[in-house]
């Protein structure tokens, strides 16, 4: 009975050792009697018992490394307080496991040289410009060195920059001038285009003006064009009348009184003026000649 139970013991631990379940995402590496053997891929695998080990047991997820942070020195000589995090992943089992004693501590020493390195040949304001290309450059430096421990470095992320208090301080008393400056620039633009803005409406104005100044006085001069033609057209109209009824029978009787009453009427205007002397003609038929005179012109404009 002793047996037995010793024999289902031994059974049981042999089933143990030679069944192997790897889960998803993993790699394990097997040794035979000290040797490598094989990587296990997920599932079920059998190995012989006691001869066969599982010596080593690698995720191959992508893992997040944090970099501790560590001073570099810009191409200024200016010191700067850098961490980041690296992203890797397991793509060699076997060379993960004898390629280096602990790639996870390679690979972060690794990224702070290369860190080192990059941030050297930079200046102060170019760190925080550049930073993707600052990752990238780690990343490159890492990921050439890295294949021979069986690891791919998928990205390097700066986390922080921190420059000294007194770097700090300059930086910010910099960035207040800049925006001084800017606020200024903007204000003097600012008058600028008002000045614009005045001078543009006063010519805009002056303009307005001199058009309606020139307008109005076409306007007058069509006015008073037209007023002289109206006057001309009824002095035309008015003569045009007389002269119809100076064609009428008894029309030429009618001239002659006229300018008979006219050539009184002057004469007693001008008698009736103060200190005027009036001198009579001695021969008032000279008036009667006057008026013979006006009764030729109108027949001969008649003829």
């Amino acid at each position: 009975m002793e047996i037995a139970l010793v024999i289902l013991v031994l059974a049981g631990i042999f089933i143990v050792q030679s069944i192997k379940v790897v889960p998803q995402q993993n790699a394990w590496v097997v040794e035979r009697l000290g040797k490598y053997l094989g990587t296990l891929t997920p599932g079920l695998n059998l190995l012989i018992p006691f001869v066969d080990r599982v010596a080593y047991k690698h995720s191959l997820k992508e893992i997040p490394l944090d970099v501790p942070s560590q001073v570099c020195i810009t191409r200024d000589n200016t010191q700067l307080q850098v961490d980041g995090i690296l992203y890797f992943q397991v793509t060699d089992a076997m060379r993960a496991s004898y390629g280096s004693s602990n790639y996870i501590v390679a690979v972060t020493q690794l990224a702070q040289t290369s860190l080192r390195s990059v941030i050297g040949k930079l200046e102060l304001d170019k760190t925080f410009e550049e930073r993707n290309i600052i990752n990238a450059q780690v990343v490159a430096a890492i990921d050439e060195a890295a294949l021979n421990w069986g690891v791919k470095v998928l990205r390097y992320e700066i986390k922080d920059l921190t420059p000294p208090k007194e770097i700090l301080h300059a930086m910010q008393s910099q960035i207040t001038a800049e925006r001084e400056k800017r606020a200024l620039i903007a204000a003097s633009e600012g008058r600028k285009q008002e000045q614009i803005n005045i001078a543009t409406g006063e010519r805009e104005a002056f303009i307005a003006r001199s058009e309606g100044e020139k307008q109005a006085a076409i306007n007058n001069a069509q006015g008073e064009a037209s007023a002289i033609l109206a006057v001309a057209e009824a002095n035309a109209r008015a003569i045009e009348v007389v002269a119809m009824a100076i064609r009428q029978p008894g029309g030429e009787l009618a001239v002659q009184l006229k300018v008979a009453e006219k050539a009184v009427a002057a004469y007693s205007q001008v008698a009736s003026e103060a200190h005027t002397t009036l001198i009579v003609p001695s021969n008032m038929t000279e008036v009667s000649a006057l008026i013979t005179s006006a009764m030729k012109m109108v027949q001969s404009s008649k003829a």
